[in-house]
């Protein structure tokens, strides 16, 4: 299959390996993976939650592999728009750009408002009402915004300083509470929510939820022509941010678990935040500051990761005129050459749901509709690579599984089609219809959205590059 090559603008190569794992690393972020999920997971599946951490892990991995290989292939900006583009034609990687900027959109949306509370803890403000979460959650888009509109420079110092801030927070932490102060026996790993014996369901439950930890190491690909020696430093730093924060996950994860001091408290909603609970109950009330400093810090980074990924994909479909505004979204400017404008777009439209998402179940309704986002975002690839394989199309790069490249593509496919229908099972009988069906209803609206875009653009996609091809013929 032949496709037109996109123009190699005036991206700069900005990035080591060594900065491109940090920005995928503060992208997956241990403590935004895991602060995130925990209560919920832990509600819904007691300990044994845990134990899904391995499962999700372990299907992630093999996305990732089939990831590598294709950033090893095709080392592009906008990642799995390109790749699924090249694998499957346009028409089919617009739809994988079109899935996966909705679902980048609503995460910074979402981690805008998780960090909102956290900011207003540190800043001393005393139970605050939604227009002020409204306001912090602003300001911290704005802040994010500003640092990736100052360029790679300033963003990987910040990165820089936000990853150690987070090592401190996970891994120190948890072992301190591992060595220290450990209440509960390991069996409660197998113990369910309660009184509740383990079950399968709850255990589902819990995966659907840890299914939100382990993304975003994709954006490593996202940023490719920004990246030294891309075929080799891209699918390197891909897989090692998922499995490095994936073992920090789990290593703070099970300190939290054997260091909380009534689990019964937990279970019957007496302790809201079982970390914070948790953490005040056995480092003291004063670890609140530092706490709260450490996990805004990781939200900024994580919000400022997610923000470059999205803007280099918009900017990706615009430099093939495949959305509306191309010429504009595609212009780079400064002296580092960023997508500005694709970035001021980006935050505006993260900045519009928070209007919407101050409200109440509002938090895990997002959480679900990004999750499935990513999930959606990450098949278009590996399945349009199972394809090719099976065709005999697919032509490995430096970074290839060999023999086992299509076993590792066949699995890692059946996991995502698992995982999306397992997060969109509506598992929850006493919550509102939005919070049953939010991710399915994020679906609907986003192919709806996308369909009608399509096709208003097709005409203004295809018509000059077919006069284009007519008058090289002639």
């Amino acid at each position: 299959m032949s496709l037109i090559s996109p123009s190699r603008s005036e991206l700069k190569r900005e990035f080591t390996f060594r900065s491109t794992f940090s920005l995928a690393f503060a992208f997956i972020s241990p403590i935004i993976g895991l602060y995130t999920i925990f209560a919920l997971a832990l509600g819904a599946a007691g300990g044994f939650f845990w134990w899904g951490f391995l499962i999700v892990l372990a299907g992630q991995l093999l996305v990732a592999f089939v990831l590598a290989e294709l950033s090893s292939v095709w080392p592009l900006e906008g990642g799995l728009f390109q790749w699924t583009r090249r694998l499957a034609g346009r028409t089919a990687g617009w739809a994988a750009g079109w899935a996966y900027i909705w679902t980048l959109i609503l995460l910074i949306t979402a981690q805008c408002y998780a960090a909102a509370p956290f900011v207003a803890g540190l800043v001393g403000i005393d139970s605050p009402g939604n227009w002020a979460l409204l306001g912090i959650a602003v300001v911290v888009l704005g802040l994010a915004t500003t640092a990736n509109l100052l360029g790679p420079r300033a963003l990987k110092i910040f990165v820089a300083v936000s990853i150690t801030a987070e090592l401190i927070g996970s891994v120190v932490i948890g072992t301190v509470l591992l060595v220290f102060f450990r209440q509960q026996p390991l069996s409660v790993l197998f113990e369910g929510a309660g009184s509740a014996a383990p079950t399968v369901g709850a255990l589902l439950a819990g995966v659907a939820l840890i299914g939100w930890s382990f993304i975003g190491f994709e954006s490593a690909g996202d940023i490719a022509e920004e990246v030294e020696e891309p075929k080799r430093n891209v699918p390197k730093a891909l897989v090692l941010s998922l499995v490095i924060v994936a073992a920090i996950v789990m290593y703070a994860g099970l300190a939290l678990i054997l260091a909380i001091p009534n689990l019964g408290a937990v279970f019957s909603g007496q302790v809201e935040d079982p970390i914070f609970g948790t953490l005040a109950a056995q480092l003291g009330a004063g670890v609140a500051k530092p706490l709260f400093a450490v996990v805004v810090l990781a939200f900024l980074a994580g919000i400022v990761a997610v923000q470059v990924a999205v803007s280099r994909v918009l900017y990706s479909l615009a430099r093939e005129r495949e959305l509306p505004a191309a010429g504009w979204l595609r212009q780079l400017s400064g002296s580092a050459n960023v997508p500005r404008n694709a970035i001021l777009v980006s935050a505006v439209a993260a900045g519009v749901p928070l209007f919407v998402a101050l409200s109440e179940n509002a938090y895990a309704t997002l959480i679900s509709m990004a999750t499935i986002g990513f999930y959606i975002a990450f098949a278009f690839p590996v399945l349009a690579s199972l394809r090719a394989r099976l065709q005999g199309r697919f032509v490995p790069g430096p970074f290839n599984l060999g023999r086992f490249g299509l076993a590792v593509n066949v699995i890692a496919a059946v996991w995502l089609v698992f995982e999306i229908v397992n997060i969109a099972w509506p598992r929850l009988p006493d919550a509102p219809w939005f919070v049953n069906y939010g991710a399915a209803l994020m679906v609907l609206v986003v192919t709806i959205a996308g369909l009608a875009t399509h096709t208003l653009l097709r005409p203004r996609i295809f018509a000059p590059r077919a006069a284009a091809a007519g008058e090289s013929a002639g």
